[in-house]
């Protein structure tokens, strides 16, 4: 299990990260990338940060050969920011779990879908207005 102090260089190293990605770098083969987390050995040498990248293939290969080239660049801003003897070495690796999420939360929904066919979901609730159906339930809970 992570030490306290590994967890929070972790969070420390994310937020950097992210932040430089959003507001310092000008490559423009970086674009809609997104930082999830960050993981640091025991020894708090290396550093893997984990990014989602949105757009198709080639253009997430793209995004990771430029976050590898400005990986220095990276580390000089974790380094000005955590002030520890050593700065961790930032390696990235992709993480799908977003795009895997959204998929199976789609095929979620289609077989609801599936099992409930749009027409006749909803009760027959008649020509009652929202009043007259809070009027009800307030009868209701008087009795």
């Amino acid at each position: 299990m992570p030490s306290h102090r590994s967890l929070r260089i972790a969070e420390a190293i994310r937020e950097v990260v992210s932040s430089a990605i959003l507001f310092e770098l000008s490559d423009p083969r970086i674009r809609a990338v997104t930082v999830l987390r960050a993981e640091v050995s025991g020894d708090l040498r290396h550093a893997t940060v984990y990014v989602t990248i949105m757009g198709s293939e080639q253009d997430q290969e793209r995004a990771m050969k430029g976050l590898q080239h400005a990986a220095g660049f990276l580390q000089a801003r974790v380094a000005a920011r955590l002030q520890t003897r050593f700065t961790p070495v930032l390696s990235f690796k992709k993480d799908d779990s977003v795009k895997k999420s959204i998929a199976i939360s789609r095929l979620i929904d289609d077989a609801l879908a599936a099992d409930h066919p749009a027409t006749g979901d909803a009760p027959d609730l008649g020509d009652k207005s929202d009043d007259d159906l809070a009027e009800e339930a307030e009868d209701e809970d008087e009795r």
